[in-house]
């Protein structure tokens, strides 16, 4: 019995004298690995600025009812900062200022923020106003 011949030819490197052409061979793997990172960098910072935003909602909602339950508290006698501070920490926030004049309360919370690449970030701050005025 006779063997079957190999239909495929093996590699050879073009000699000097053969016009220098390289083969085009693996080109697009390149281009896909290259688009591929590209497409994950921008995945991964779109995620961080979605991160960030869901952040600063969470301070300014934590700043807003903290200011709201404030200013109640102060307009029935008790301390409204107290108050702030058992509401903005109710709502994963930490109350950083609360000024009270009269019966207005001015407010300002800090939330953590999320890391990009394993750096932190600057906290980010959620102020509010309540009162009558």
């Amino acid at each position: 019995m006779r063997r079957a011949r190999s239909m495929a030819r093996p590699y050879t490197k073009p000699r000097s004298g053969q016009g220098g052409r390289r083969s085009d061979q693996g080109a697009a793997t390149i281009v896909a690995l290259a688009l591929g990172a590209v497409l994950l960098f921008a995945g991964m910072a779109g995620a961080f600025v979605a991160a960030v935003t869901a952040a600063h909602r969470t301070a300014q909602a934590a700043a807003d009812l903290a200011a709201l339950a404030a200013a109640q508290a102060v307009q029935h006698g008790s301390d409204g900062c107290a108050e702030a501070s058992e509401i903005a920490t109710r709502n994963r926030a930490r109350l950083r200022t609360c000024h009270v004049t009269g019966e207005e309360v001015w407010i300002e919370v800090v939330v953590p923020s999320p890391s990009w690449a394993g750096y932190d970030s600057p906290e980010v701050i959620g102020r509010a106003h309540a009162g009558p005025g």
